[in-house]
Order: C-alpha cells, then structure tokens, then sequence
C-alpha cells in the first residue's frame, strides 16, 4: 500500500486504466510497466502498489498474462478474488492454519505494536470468513523469509516507497511476507496500522484491489479477478485516491464481509 500523499502527489502508479470499457485503453508497454513497479528485496517486484511478484521472470510472466492484453474481468461484484483459470485461495484445511511469524529483531520498539494490531487485523477476517490466522511466537526471534516453521512472515522494510505490502495464496515461500515500512509508524492520517494490515491481509487471502473494476475509479489494474459480490466504494481493499467513499481507517464493510464468507464458506 502506497503511502497516501504520495499516491496524489505523484497521480498513483498504475499499470492500466479503466472497467468495463478498459480494452479501449492503450496498454502499457513491457518497458513501461516494468519501470512502474517496484523493485523490492529479495528480487520481488511489486505491482499494483503493494502486490508482491517474484523475480523478473514473475512480472514479465503477469505483465504478458494481464496486462499487455488490455482485457478486463467480470463486470460487476465487489471484493473480487484473484482468478487465474481458477480462484487463487487457500485450501479449506491450509485456510484454517494460516501460521506467521512477526520478527521481533527487524521491529525493535514497534515489536508490541506490529503483533497487537496483527492480532487485531487478522481477527477482523477470522470473524466473517472460515480462515485462522495463528501468531507462531516461538519463530520471533528468527522470523525471515527462509523461516519454514510458518506460513508467512511480518517483517520491517526500511522502503517509503509503500506503506505496507502483502502476497497472494499462490506465492512461493521466500515471497510469502508482509512488509511494513518504517512510515507505518509514524503519521498517517485517518489510517491505523490495524487498518493497513487489514488491508494487506486481505491480499493473503486472495482478494483483489476494489478499485481495479471500474473505469470511473481511474485505478484499472488488470483482468485477472473475479466478482464476488456487489461493488462497494468503501470497501477495505479500495483505495480511497481511487475515488473510493470512505474517509476515516480501513475497515471490512458488511459486503466485505459477505464476498469472504462466500469465498471461505
């Protein structure tokens, strides 16, 4: 997730533009949209302002499979899943033993508070969804991507070129993490840490960017979702810069709610 000033300063980082209508659209070039995503550590590249692909091979595989094309997705729905001939989710057994790690070295002073609104986010979704998200503690100390003890982990980036960013349920393990830069700990506005996090955990699961579905957004992305619901303005995976309605944290809405009981019945 892109630091908010940021994204209205420097008019957001697309890779496309459009809905329903976007194949009128002119895609971006190979070129171009690789010089738009951001090269992260690890040989990540993140796409979309906070979507993690690994390695050169990775983006150029999804810049050819969903962008270069110019398609859309289904029209209509709200919190669409990243669909790849097939929904992108985790198992019904793996979805309940979603296990993580938050690196107690990497955090420092923040340690406490990254575990508090982790435990916070990821009980908004176990509400309303048939998910578990388990905080294994014991693999603080040694919280990495090479940690295999855990499904995932929370580690610090020292990056301001986001905010936060997570992963989808088809990731690798060295691509599996939640990235939090330093500015998440500082002043963001009507944002809370639990609000990004809800945000990026909604990511792990498989959900999409709201925004990415209609051309009056401005915030095209790519085609590569599927609808679930009804569209919803403010839902918690729409950016408010993407002429989203909500104006105070990220929050599940009561459809939010409804597209992950349906996708984690």
């Amino acid at each position: 997730m892109r630091k908010l000033s940021m994204a209205l300063l420097a008019g957001v980082a697309l890779v496309g533009c459009g809905g329903p209508e976007a194949a009128e659209q002119k895609p971006l070039s190979w070129e171009e949209f690789k010089a738009s995503a951001i090269e992260d550590e690890g040989g990540v590249y993140v796409v979309n302002q906070d979507e993690a692909v690994e390695g050169v091979e990775g983006l150029r595989a999804y810049y050819d499979n969903y962008v270069a094309n110019g398609d859309v997705g289904a029209t209509g729905g709200e919190l669409a899943v990243y669909y790849s001939g097939g929904d992108i989710k985790w198992s019904a057994t793996q979805a309940r033993s979603l296990t993580y790690c938050v690196s107690s070295s990497s955090f420092g002073s923040n340690y406490s508070k990254v575990v508090t609104a982790m435990a916070n986010a990821t009980a908004a979704w176990e509400a309303t969804a048939n998910v578990d998200f388990i905080h294994s503690s014991s693999y603080d100390s040694n919280c990495s991507a090479s940690q295999t003890g855990v499904l995932f982990d929370v580690r610090q980036t020292r990056t301001q070129q986001y905010v936060a960013r997570a992963f989808f349920p088809n990731s690798s393990r060295s691509g599996r993490n939640i990235l939090i830069s330093t500015s998440a700990f500082g002043n963001m506005g009507a944002w809370t840490l639990t609000g990004v996090l809800r945000h990026e955990l909604g990511h792990t699961l498989g959900f999409r960017h709201e925004h990415t579905r209609l051309s009056s957004t401005g915030c095209y992305e790519d085609s590569a979702w599927r609808a679930l619901t009804s569209y919803d303005a403010s839902s918690v995976m729409h950016y408010p810069q993407c002429n989203g309605s909500q104006t105070g944290d990220l929050v599940l809405t009561s459809m939010d709610k409804s597209g992950a009981k349906s996708l984690y019945p």
